[in-house]
């Protein structure tokens, strides 16, 4: 039985999958997909329907996600001169900066990531150097290995806390391990609170899924990688059930941004996709699930963001929310637990590709700071009709919006830094984890599939 009340500390279970649609689920529309646990998981808890990430690519997503902060703020806009991280790149997020799992750790829990940083691969940056006890996953995207459109990179690594421990993985035998891994630290941390960050390599591409997965699709290897998520899911929930964690385990289920929509992926009934400041870019699918403190069958239409999980869990944990520093995220506990009158504490929530400032929302109200158009993503989240010309003050107001922003964050399209951005971490003399050797043993020396990205 469970050693804690289950507000007392509660376990957190953060699932974060890589370029899955806000269209991919069953219970976010999908008919292609059978997402059973999923779709319980939404029955049981909170379905957001308004719930975005910081950045529509996998870097400045993740650093939002993990310190809370816009990309910007934490000097992860871009990586290092891309769009994201690459292998020995030398840069990636400043070991002076908080995250969850160094907030948590203040208040005793025992914290673990299992999957995709992509903060950077230098030793300096891994996760073991940010709050996380132990680490077992790859470092950046899993396209980032040896592959026939990419000889030139280094082997794919695979990390154990700070050491390569495999190059080239099974990439279609890889989630399995990892929700070994995850079953392996419930079962060993189950007597004191902790902290899981499982960040899935699908489902970006190359697209290696398990066969039985695979003869059940109805959406070819992406219908089989979401149905992989989804077994993933069941076999955690079922772990917490069988050790009688359930009441104490709150359960956050997203994605790091949209789909590319090009292998089945889909961002329905969103515009737009990974790597664009459409809404199908930036706003994810999200459940929580909390028994007895988060009622179930919920649907929030109220502004979140990623950044607000950071701020979220330390308000649960009873740990203080760094108070040095400027910490974007909002404390989302009244929305969560269904407090009578509970809004959204953004005045406004700002779209950034790479370093350009692209588009505001506040309200129902989104504009694009570069063409000027002007939607309202209450009648249309599809984004299709400019009404600019009919609300001309909410325009205005919304410029003043950007032009704040600007200063604080900074915009690289009108030459402003921004005064209140952090420096990411730099090292000199930065080098790949791994390098190709022609006589290593490789299981599978190159992959065969030439989809990256």
């Amino acid at each position: 039985m469970a050693s804690r009340p289950a507000q007392d500390r509660p376990n957190i279970i953060l699932i974060n999958c890589d370029d899955l649609g806000y269209g991919d689920l069953g219970c976010y529309g999908s008919s292609l997909h059978d997402t059973p646990t999923l779709d319980r998981m939404a029955t049981e808890g909170m379905r957001f329907t308004d719930f975005y990430v910081s950045a529509p690519v996998c870097t400045p997503s993740r650093a939002a996600l993990m310190t809370g902060c816009y990309p910007r703020r934490v000097g992860l806009g871009t990586g290092d001169g891309r769009w994201v991280l690459f292998p020995g790149d030398g840069v990636g997020l400043n070991p002076e900066e908080e995250t969850i799992a160094s907030v948590l750790k203040t208040r005793g829990y025992a914290t673990k990531m299992v999957g995709k940083w992509h903060l950077g691969d230098q030793p300096e940056f891994l996760p073991t150097k940010h709050g996380f006890d132990s680490y077992y996953g790859l470092p950046y995207s899993n396209d980032m290995g040896r592959q026939i459109t990419r000889e030139h990179l280094p082997p794919l690594p695979l990390i154990r806390d700070e050491e390569v421990i495999q190059q080239q993985p099974d990439q279609a035998s890889l989630t399995e391990r990892y929700v070994e891994e995850c079953v392996r630290f419930i079962r060993d941390k189950r007597d004191q609170p902790f902290f899981l960050y499982f960040a899935h390599m699908y489902v970006h591409l190359p697209l290696y899924a398990p066969p039985q997965f695979l003869r059940a699709s109805k959406n070819g290897p992406y219908g089989a990688a979401v149905a992989c998520i989804d077994w993933s899911t069941g076999v955690l929930m079922h772990e917490l059930k069988h050790l009688g964690l359930d009441d104490n385990t709150l359960i956050i289920f997203t994605s790091d941004n949209g789909s590319r929509c090009r292998e089945g992926g889909s961002n329905a009934p969103l515009r737009g996709t990974k790597g664009t400041t459409w809404e199908g870019g930036q706003r994810m699918p999200c459940i929580m699930r909390w028994p007895g403190q988060i009622a179930p069958g919920v649907t929030c239409g109220e502004l979140t963001t990623a950044m607000d999980i950071l701020p979220t869990l330390a308000g649960f944990s009873g740990a203080a929310v760094p108070h040095n520093r400027v910490v974007d995220g909002k404390d989302i506990r009244p929305i969560m637990q269904g407090n009578p009158g509970a809004r959204s504490e953004y005045d406004a929530f700002f779209y950034y590709l790479r370093d350009e400032l692209q588009a505001v929302r506040s309200g129902q109200w989104k504009l694009h700071c570069t063409t000027g158009a002007l939607y309202d993503l209450s009648n249309d989240v599809g984004e299709t009709e400019d009404v600019a010309h009919a609300r001309p003050n909410v325009v205005k107001n919304l410029e003043m919006k950007a032009t704040l922003c600007r200063e604080d964050l900074g915009d690289s399209l009108h030459d402003m830094d921004g005064a209140n951005c952090r420096p990411p971490g730099r090292v000199d003399n930065p080098k790949p984890l791994s390098e190709y050797d022609p006589d290593h043993p490789y299981i599978i020396a190159t992959y065969d599939l030439k989809d990256a990205g």
